[in-house]
């Protein structure tokens, strides 16, 4: 009885996925009509030949995508969110290669707006079938149906804390039956059904979907047996690795060499060489913007002043710490008077080395802004962590020990740390430790949607004028 009830999941399985590439291969025929609609008021210049045939490669381009790692599925715990992402890196992918087709082929009668207008209302249409679609799911699990029971060998904080993450939502659609231990802790809260001996008994009377395993590796004898009662009794089984026994860290990632996994103490978004794409191209868009657009008038004007107040040159140039711990030249318009002690003390309130000119562009940041031509080159990015003086980054890499691996992506102009309060002088130890906690928080979930948020917080806090601007 069990096994039938397997199988027809596994076939509704098949069935689903048929149907979601079904139901999206409708949804992308329907905006195309209805940007043809738009552009042209009529379904007519559809039937043109060039029309026809980027139609038809936009839909097998599309069920490519979604056939490609099971795009069809949504994981049970998995945010809204996260499936929208997914879905709008397959809408960009896909307008990419139909751009590169129309291009290639030289298509002179496929009207770019009516291509623009299609993206646009496909765009709109997916969003909102993705949201009513995990709305449904939750409506349908809340009302009890659509569930899997499932139950944690091992009694113990890391069980507590699996229990706890599918639990917490009634509309992820899991069932938690009990725990099974030799010696649950002693301060357990959850109920434990019985001993290890008691699982298998408890998986053949009662409709059991999945296994997770909380036990520390020690236990390798009866984990093999755990895999075997599940592989005889078609009970899905998943391990839960105890990475404290390694890090700290929250952020661990698992990746894979062949078939050997490899643990990663903490994500790098800009490991990947599509981010790091990404993250180039809108650096040397945004610096040559800021390049061509501000500094043909504001860089006469600032050269003039500083060279009046005082002798000297218009730009300082200083050694930091850059990606990988390299070294660099950064860039700035000069603030100080020359002095000795540049290259090696801070600047803090009330300096006496800061021109009087010199305190209004680091009160506006404008003596950052040659900092973009370090962008344009390459040694740094619009965001990233704050480049520290060489002296400055050794000091600290000796009392902070994770001081270096801020050093992991590239300096930035601004940074999460900067935009979160922590800018300027470090007083105190904890000031640095503090900044460099948001540096790296910002490594481990770095997006180009944080970095246009990080900027745009910046340009805020420049108008309303910062304490630790001095």
């Amino acid at each position: 009885m069990r096994i039938l009830e397997e199988l027809s999941r596994f076939r509704m399985s098949r069935y689903f996925k048929l149907l979601f590439v079904c139901w999206d291969v409708i949804l992308l025929n329907t905006a195309i009509i209805l940007s043809a609609l738009a552009r042209f008021g009529s379904l007519d210049e559809l039937f043109i030949k060039e029309e026809k045939t980027v139609s038809l490669v936009a839909n097998l381009i599309w069920i490519g995508l979604l056939l490609n790692k099971d795009s069809h599925q949504m994981i049970r715990i998995e945010r809204i969110e996260s499936i929208l992402k997914r879905t709008i890196q397959k809408l960009i992918i896909h307008a990419s290669l139909i751009a590169i087709f129309v291009v290639f082929l030289k298509f002179s009668d496929i009207s770019r707006l009516r291509l623009l207008l299609f993206y646009v209302f496909f765009f709109g249409i997916l969003l909102i079938s993705r949201y009513v679609s995990m709305k449904l799911l939750k409506r349908i699990r809340a009302k009890g149906y659509n569930f899997r029971n499932f139950i944690i060998v091992g009694a113990n904080e890391t069980g507590e804390k699996m229990r706890k993450i599918l639990a917490k939502d009634l509309t992820y659609g899991y069932k938690f039956l009990g725990f099974f231990d030799e010696k649950p802790d002693a301060d357990f809260p959850e109920k434990v059904l019985g001993n290890f001996d008691a699982v298998q008994d408890f998986i053949v009377e009662e409709n059991v979907d999945e296994m997770y395993v909380a036990l520390h590796i020690d236990n390798i004898e009866i984990i093999n047996r755990l895999v075997k009662i599940c592989e005889q009794n078609m009970v899905r089984i998943k391990f839960i690795p105890d990475f404290q026994l390694y890090t700290k860290s929250s952020k661990v990632e698992i990746t894979f060499y062949e078939n050997t996994p490899v643990l990663m103490l903490r994500r790098e978004p800009l490991e990947s060489p599509a981010n790091r794409l990404i993250k180039k191209a809108f650096d040397v868009c945004f610096s040559a913007l800021v390049i061509l657009l501000i500094f043909p008038w504001l860089f006469p004007i600032v050269m003039l002043i500083i060279k009046i107040e005082s002798p000297g040159p218009v730009f300082f140039k200083q050694k930091r710490s850059g990606r990988d711990n390299r070294e660099f030249v950064c860039l700035k318009f000069r603030s100080m008077y020359v002095n000795d002690l540049a290259h090696n003390k801070q600047a803090g309130k009330g300096d006496s080395r800061i021109t009087k000119f010199g305190a209004f562009i680091r009160k506006t940041s404008i003596d950052e802004l040659p900092q973009f031509f370090n962008v344009f080159w390459g040694d740094m990015s619009v965001v990233g962590p704050r480049p520290h003086m060489i002296n400055l980054a050794k000091e600290y890499s000796e009392l902070i020990n994770n001081y270096l691996v801020r050093q992991f992506a590239k300096p930035g102009i601004t940074g999460w740390a900067q935009v979160n309060g922590y800018r300027g002088e470090t007083k105190e130890l904890i000031d640095m430790e503090n900044r460099v906690e948001y540096d790296i928080w910002y490594i481990e979930n770095w997006s180009l949607l944080l970095d246009i948020k990080i900027i745009v917080r910046t340009i805020i806090n420049i108008l309303k004028g910062e304490e630790n601007a001095y």
